[in-house]
């Protein structure tokens, strides 16, 4: 399976617009972003979880990362309520469930292989600018931005923006909350929030290595 697999080419996937899609586990639906596999992929997704729903136990070979958009995530290393931001180096595994239902946006099998770092920070709060990773090989951060604020964005080694909250506008798009902007490699981009402001996540770098792929 691919969806948005052009890594050349800047794709805008809307939430409202993007079908949820069943998972093999009952009650854990997805909307796709990007992905490049079957079941084991390369992947950029949005899942919910409904009340009461679980995946089997796995390890995540290529790593996992996801921020918390909503309700209470949980596997056997804690809670992670709304607006945690969590990575699963290579090798990790867990069973994560959702007793009370819970809504993640989830990127696996981007990892460096040789990446051992565990990380699990509580983002919730109001900060401006929120380094969540950062390594040789990518950035990942929340910034805050103002009502009316422009934002130069440097893509050059590839970019992700999903908006949290509010909203802003890029190349004449408008991306409200749980939209979601990719831009290519050797990309300078002017990101303008909207009248109520924007809390958007933001990966940058990582897509250096990446081939396009039709």
């Amino acid at each position: 399976m691919k969806v948005n697999a052009d890594f050349s080419q800047r794709v805008v996937v809307r939430f409202d617009q993007n079908d949820w899609v069943p998972s093999p586990m009952p009650g854990v639906e997805r909307k796709m972003l990007d992905r490049i596999g079957d079941e084991v992929a390369r992947a950029t997704t949005i899942v919910r979880y409904a009340p009461g729903s679980a995946f089997s136990a796995h390890t995540h070979d290529g790593g996992e990362e996801y921020l918390v958009l909503d309700g209470v995530f949980r596997d056997e290393h804690g809670d992670f309520p709304k607006g945690s931001y969590v990575r699963n180096p290579p090798t990790s595994s867990h069973t994560p469930s959702a007793p009370e239902g819970a809504t993640i946006l989830v990127k696996l099998h981007q990892f460096d292989p040789t990446d051992r770092t565990q990380v699990r920070i509580d983002a919730s709060g109001d900060a401006v600018h929120l380094p969540l990773f950062a390594d040789d090989r990518e950035d990942v951060r929340i910034e805050t931005w103002s009502p009316g604020e422009t934002v130069q964005l440097d893509a050059s080694g590839g970019m992700e923006v999903f908006a949290i909250e509010g909203a802003f506008s890029e190349a004449g798009d408008t991306l409200g909350p749980w939209d979601w902007v990719r831009l290519p490699t050797d990309t300078r981009a002017t990101a303008t929030a909207g009248a109520e402001g924007a809390r958007v996540w933001i990966k940058s770098g990582h897509l250096r290595d990446i081939r396009p792929s039709a």
